[in-house]
């Protein structure tokens, strides 16, 4: 509109009575300018509104689309089986539900919108174009499909150019991860130059990256100009020579110039559009592609187990293989009744964070089955079963915030007076005590304003507090002193009373009590029965167990 009313306004100059807009019953120039001036005024603030609300309405609409695709994402991360996360670094998967997120949000913010605006103003434009001078408007058209061409011939180009961009960001945040959490070690090794050489390369690969695809957008916008310019050209000077003739108005010619930029050169940003549209489907394909990955252990089961019930587990001929090695378990058949406690030993690699693994459904078995109370484990619910079970495991993970938030991680609306007699069972509220705030004393990323000991012990606390019927504790005391495992050793024998409790432990002096202790090798049972019994035998574990103990080389020391 601001262009067509200066046309009006050169034909009312050049006209005066015989104008245009006189025909509408402004006889005089200066009420046909006056007029002319409140149409102005209402098509500005107009123009303002509309823009205060597309800068409002249609960002937040990308906002919240960046916002759900993320939890879509996050969501299905989440179902996926732990070989999923073995195969990909958190570097990658951060840098899909973040950056690529964020990058797609960038489009939508103002390319899409870009799009929309071009496409109207095509439309619109060519329309009075055409009503004016069919002539002029076929000319001034013209280089509006040679930019179409131009645009997918630079999206065929750039796509592979774009993807390769994608995955040396994915590269250039694992290497940041693995960096800044692992600072202690690089530091011990003083490896600091090192570091930052591989840092270096890293990040050197991503600009190459994204210089290759620069330079294909780049040739792109000069195409653009070089195609407006012969628009503009031919409306330029076909329509002066019309006018000159006067078979063209002149208020029309001018209004068909200042038409033609507004038709033409807002196609100059559609190189950028299009640059930021194949960098916003680069990661909305990852995107995508995480969201689409299925999940081999299925969500089907509906079976809900009794909360109060201890619960026996059964192992029947269960075979499983970790992908891409031979290690895993064959053939295994272990049955440990309600309410017993059963330890898992041997040597490293034998199988016994295996079979917890696969009890908890985190990938599925090859062969075989396993059963809670005569229950498969896949006719449950995930929700059921490892609601079911408490886990306390080796490598304890506590999540940024409270003493207090991650004790209660597994139950948060536990009252104080549930959380402090979980601390108390698992032997923490002595150091808890001790912390500036108490319960409200943050632990930092990963409990690491807390020592080994006690983080372990805050892991123990939110089992306890979750109260279980299945009870795992996966070398649940590897990380503490020997005055603490005492501790927390005599209050697991208080919390094991009528729980199902699945041990696995290097330190066989915290096992000697157990219901059965159960020896693993190769992924095959091959020692069964309980303390005395196994002594007896003479076998792995008593082998063992005279290591740990010092009989063999006081044995030597006899000789």
């Amino acid at each position: 509109m601001p262009e067509i009313l200066i046309g009006v306004a050169i034909d009312v100059v050049v006209n005066q009575e015989a104008s245009f807009l006189a025909g509408f019953g402004f006889e005089s120039p200066q009420a046909q300018i006056l007029m002319l001036g409140f149409l102005t005024f209402v098509i500005w603030a107009g123009e303002s509104i509309f823009q205060f609300l597309y800068l409002l309405l249609w960002r937040n609409l990308a906002q919240d689309l960046q916002a759900d695709l993320r939890q879509d994402a996050y969501d299905q991360v989440q179902r996926q089986d732990m070989g999923f996360f073995e195969s990909r670094s958190t570097g990658e998967l951060t840098a899909i539900l973040n950056d690529d997120v964020n990058q797609l949000e960038r489009f939508l913010d103002g390319g899409a919108n870009d799009f929309l605006q071009v496409f109207v103003s095509v439309t619109l434009i060519g329309g009075v174009f055409f009503i004016i001078s069919p002539t002029i408007a076929m000319l001034a058209i013209t280089p509006i499909p040679i930019i179409i061409w131009g645009a997918f011939f630079f999206m065929r180009k750039a796509t592979p150019l774009y993807a390769d961009v994608r995955t040396k960001v994915a590269e250039l945040s694992t290497r940041l991860g693995n960096n800044i959490g692992g600072m202690a070690t690089i530091k011990s090794f003083t490896a600091e130059s090192r570091e930052s050489l591989r840092l270096r390369q890293a990040s050197d690969n991503y600009v190459a990256a994204n210089r290759r695809a620069i330079k294909v957008s780049s040739a792109f916008v000069p195409l653009i100009r070089m195609a407006i310019l012969a628009g503009f050209l031919a409306t330029f000077i076909l329509g002066g020579m019309k006018a000159l003739d006067g078979s063209l108005n002149v208020g029309a010619y001018g209004m068909l110039v200042f038409l033609t930029q507004r038709l033409l050169w807002p196609l100059t940003r559609l190189a950028q559009t299009v640059d930021l549209y194949e960098r916003a489907m680069a990661s909305t394909r990852r995107i995508l592609g995480l969201i689409e990955t299925q999940t081999e252990v299925r969500d089907t089961g509906t079976v809900e187990l009794a909360d109060d019930n201890p619960g026996s587990i059964a192992f029947n001929g269960v075979t499983f293989t970790y992908a891409g090695t031979h290690s895993g378990i064959e053939s295994l058949n272990l049955t440990i009744p309600a309410g017993s406690t059963t330890a898992l030993v041997g040597t490293t690699g034998s199988g016994k964070s295996t079979l917890i693994k696969l009890l908890l459904r985190f990938y599925p078995v090859d062969a075989g089955n396993i059963e809670i109370d005569s229950i498969p484990i896949d006719a449950l619910s995930l929700h059921s079963l490892r609601k079911t079970v408490g886990l306390v495991s080796q490598d304890v993970f506590l999540f940024e915030g409270t003493v207090w938030e991650n004790i209660a991680y597994g139950n948060p609306g536990a009252s104080d007076n549930a959380v402090k007699e979980a601390a108390i069972a698992a032997d923490a509220m002595g150091f808890i005590e001790a912390l500036p705030l108490g319960f409200q004393t943050a632990v930092g990323e990963r409990g690491i304003k807390l020592s080994g000991g006690q983080r372990q012990r805050l892991s123990l606390a939110r089992a306890i507090l979750k109260n279980p019927p299945i009870l795992i504790l996966d070398e649940a005391t590897s990380a503490v002193d020997n005055e603490t495992e005492a501790a927390i050793q005599r209050s697991l024998a208080i919390i094991s009373r009528h729980r199902t409790v699945l041990v696995v432990a290097h330190r066989l002096s915290t096992i000697v009590s157990a219901d059965q202790i159960v020896v693993l090798q190769h992924g095959q049972i091959v020692e069964q029965g309980t303390h005395p019994q196994l002594i007896q035998q003479g076998g792995h574990y008593a082998s063992q167990w005279a290591v740990q103990t010092g009989a063999m080389q006081l044995g030597h020391k006899d000789e």
